[in-house]
């Protein structure tokens, strides 16, 4: 969301560049390997998350590989041409040249008119990272990768005082830049629904409606997630009993929210059953969306999927990773400690409030359906 609108998927090809080797680390896996450690990363429209795992009698090898590829990463011409490569050979593979794989290319610009989720972690066009020159890296670098724009957690079974330690000696030097402004365009309020056709070379057509909802951290967030898990959350789930299994209208369909800091989408996403037409696919899933806006969802349903929720999220905080991506994504949109409330927000909502939720977001005019249909066989 950060990134210009010309210069789209930067944010992205650092996730590749970042592992490049700095310097003085040539390589970043080698040493990390050698010390029994492994890594990863991921990048979202909000964050990119750089994540390892490394026993705790080697965790300064962490800081030292984290601390140099923060403070100096290694820029040469060589390793930034391979790298935009990977990604532009990325773009085409699993975006262009895969079934289904542009869905979000085009479904993200239909519902976004204003706000920099109109386009995705590859980026816009491919042209924006075939077009990039190294100087334009070198200040995308220079402004976002360094302490002030940056959250790091430990977890584990960790000294706290050697912790701390070995942060005012790895990073304490590094200078702290200049705190990200954002001042991002705001999406206007969407009037009236919107539509698109494509044709592709698929095994079988696929229907998308996208709804817009609240930012993360309004108070009706946890209501429109619980909503998702109500609609399509498992085989007992209504979307799945009714739609899958009883009509037999579609083959799979599912119903989830995008999860963004700013204001996300909520989205109905399914393949329609063989025989099955997509004026018969999108009418079925506005049925089941009139019933939860007007009928009270029923306390044993509401209690059921708050029961899996609540135990899927303490399940989740099982591993030290999980707990360390958790504590810093809560400490990017507010604060680590958040993360105790969460629980409680789920169990507070009514019937009354999904209701209701239902009936100011899902509607036609603030609905966006793409319409993925598979090309015909000319006869």
């Amino acid at each position: 969301r950060d990134e210009e609108p010309n210069r789209t998927g930067f944010a992205h090809l650092f996730e590749h560049l970042m592992f490049g080797g700095s310097a003085n680390i040539p390589s970043y896996d080698t040493p990390l390997e050698k010390a029994g450690g492994e890594n990863n990363a991921f990048t979202n429209s909000d964050i990119t998350n750089y994540y390892l795992t490394i026993p705790k009698e080697n965790l300064e090898t962490a800081f030292w590989l984290e601390s140099d590829r923060m403070l100096n990463l290694a820029f040469t011409d060589k390793s930034f041409e391979v790298q935009r490569q990977v990604v532009i050979e990325e773009f085409k593979q699993s975006y262009l040249n895969q079934p289904y794989g542009d869905v979000w290319l085009l479904l993200k610009p239909l519902a976004y008119k204003n706000h920099p989720y109109q386009w995705n972690t590859i980026g816009k066009d491919i042209s924006h990272i075939e077009e990039a020159s190294v100087k334009e890296v070198k200040d995308f670098y220079q402004r976002f990768y360094n302490p002030n724009n940056a959250i790091m957690v430990l977890a584990g079974n960790i000294n706290v005082e050697e912790a701390k330690e070995y942060c005012w000696k790895w990073f304490a030097n590094i200078p702290a830049g200049e705190k990200v402004q954002r001042n991002l365009p705001k999406e206007k309020v969407q009037t009236e629904a919107r539509v698109l056709k494509v044709e592709r070379e698929v095994p079988n057509d696929a229907l998308h409606i996208a709804f817009h909802m609240c930012n993360r951290l309004d108070e009706g967030y946890q209501v429109t997630d619980l909503l998702s898990d109500i609609l399509s959350n498992g085989p007992s789930s209504r979307l799945f009993r009714k739609l899958v299994k009883e009509k037999a209208l579609f083959a799979d369909l599912d119903a989830y929210i995008t999860g963004d800091i700013d204001e996300g989408l909520f989205i109905f996403s399914g393949k329609p059953a063989e025989g099955v037409s997509m004026e018969q696919a999108e009418q079925a899933i506005w049925e089941e969306i009139e019933k939860v806006k007007e009928e009270l969802i029923g306390e044993e349903e509401l209690e059921k999927v708050k029961n899996k929720l609540e135990s899927s999220m303490i399940f989740g905080e099982v591993s030290f990773l999980n707990k360390a991506m958790s504590l810093a994504y809560y400490e990017n949109i507010t604060c680590a400690e958040d993360i105790n409330e969460e629980v409680k927000k789920y169990r507070k909502i009514s019937t009354q409030q999904l209701q209701a939720m239902a009936q100011d977001i899902f509607t036609k005019e603030n609905s966006s359906t793409l319409f993925y249909q598979a090309r015909k066989e000319q006869s």
